[in-house]
């Protein structure tokens, strides 16, 4: 691009070429920009279709898509200002920052994010669903933790150990610990089980 501009101002008066050193960086920035929305609409017409295939909750997607935009948006300002002849030492050095940054946050919350990754693998790989009686084994075979699924969100897995929604006892399971131990599901009525998870 910028040997197409220095071909053009050997050429053009320097009225004219004045004006192109404006114009042609905006019309940069505004592809720029273009290009950052349809990759966005892209993102969020592809997760529509990834909620609508394995069930993904609505608080899941929305996260996805906020972390897509930040990345999209962040790349095309700098891009941007790149354009309009900000120091690629300078924009180096603010992504870098950025970097160490988003790295230290990335440590501190890891288990937060290993359970928000764990869930999205309990809906893709359809390991169980509400409403599913399930109980977690410790190595060797002895039951952890048994009870019927009532919500499984973004950190949390919530099971129904005793009782009904408005008497008894629930467990808010991390989601990461249903990859960490051997998973019982059972199918169909499994009406003994049943009666021992809903009833006490």
């Amino acid at each position: 691009m910028r040997k197409v501009l220095q071909s053009l101002h050997a050429r053009l008066p320097d009225w004219v070429t004045d004006s192109l050193d404006t114009v042609v960086p905006v019309l940069e920035v505004l592809i720029i920009s273009l290009a950052a929305w349809l990759v966005m609409r892209l993102a969020r017409q592809l997760m529509r279709r990834a909620s609508r295939t394995y069930g993904l909750p609505v608080s899941f997607a929305t996260l996805f898509l906020r972390v897509a935009g930040v990345l999209v948006y962040g790349g095309a300002l700098l891009w941007a200002l790149e354009r309009f002849g900000v120091s690629g030492a300078v924009l180096w050095s603010a992504f870098t920052g950025f970097a160490t940054v988003a790295a230290v946050a990335f440590f501190a919350a890891w288990s937060v994010l290993s359970n928000l990754f764990c869930a999205l693998l309990i809906y893709i790989t359809r390991a169980f669903r509400v409403g599913d009686l399930v109980e977690l084994l410790e190595p060797g075979g002895t039951p952890l933790v048994k009870g019927r699924v009532v919500d499984i969100n973004l950190v949390y897995t919530t099971l129904r150990e005793s009782g009904d929604a408005s008497n008894g006892t629930s467990l808010q399971l991390p989601n990461s610990l249903f990859f960490q131990r051997t998973l019982r599901r059972w199918h169909g009525e499994a009406p003994e089980a049943t009666g021992e998870a809903d009833g006490g």
